[in-house]
């Protein structure tokens, strides 16, 4: 699964996920530009990492929720590196509150940043893969927008939405040598999660199979399979990445 002369754009890359998911593609050759908004320390930590590992990385910029922010990212990445083969959609927030106490404002927050986001840069990068025949989309998902979970109602939907978009994008793009897939995501042991009690993460842990939370880097590695040639068969999917977590309660 070599990546040597591929660029790799990875929106949220300041996070747990999107962090490690940057430092996997570039540990296999990527050149890779690393997105934020408000943590820029975070994003050049990663950045450091990368280069410190022998890698080349960039940290970019932009606010994914307002209307010209997927195209400053893109535009800003696409400056640095040159070209874009691969987008990996890892911007997202923790939204933990019930259906009654969930406003507007929150909801759209919630589907700009998850959903609306993602369709915009993944439309700003198709043009370079359409011209080189080849390139890969792949979004983070949630296990929560698969089968909703109660109390994360308005997060569900958004992270739901991201299948949608994942299958239909597939089929439109298959033709011009494009896979778009998804990863969902289970409880994976990153700030996102930092909010659970000693005895929430217990009754969580007691739910999955493999005995221990995912980390940032089991997501990385799915990605990087995602997006390598060895999954050029793969499209419209969304893999779930969980140690086998019952999502019943």
């Amino acid at each position: 699964m070599k990546l040597a002369g591929k660029c790799a754009v990875i929106t949220g890359g300041s996070g747990g996920i999107g962090g490690a998911i940057a430092l996997r593609l570039a540990g296999l050759g990527a050149r890779v530009a690393v997105g934020y908004h408000r943590h820029r320390e975070k994003a050049e930590a990663v950045v450091a990492s990368v280069r410190d590992a022998g890698g080349w990385g960039v940290a970019v910029g932009a606010d994914l929720t307002r209307r010209d922010g997927p195209r400053l990212l893109v535009e800003k990445a696409r400056e640095a590196l040159g070209k874009i083969d691969i987008m990996v959609h890892a911007a997202g927030v923790e939204f933990y509150r019930l259906v009654a106490d969930t406003g507007d404002e929150d909801l759209r927050h919630l589907l700009d940043l998850h959903l609306a986001s993602a369709f915009s840069v993944a439309r700003q990068a198709l043009p370079d893969m359409i011209r080189q025949g080849w390139g890969r989309i792949v979004m983070v998902g949630s296990i929560w927008g698969e089968v909703g979970a109660a109390g994360e109602v308005a997060y569900s939907a958004a992270k739901a939405g991201l299948t949608g978009l994942t299958k239909a994008l597939a089929k439109e793009t298959a033709r011009a040598g494009i896979t778009v897939n998804a990863v969902a995501p289970g409880v994976i042991d990153t700030g996102m999660n930092g909010a659970f009690s000693p005895e929430e993460r217990e009754a969580l842990l007691a739910r999955i199979p493999l005995g221990r939370f995912g980390s940032g880097d089991d997501v990385a590695k799915a990605v990087a399979f995602l997006v390598s040639d060895e999954a050029s068969y793969v499209t419209g999917h969304v893999l779930w990445v969980t140690g086998g977590f019952d999502p019943l309660p």
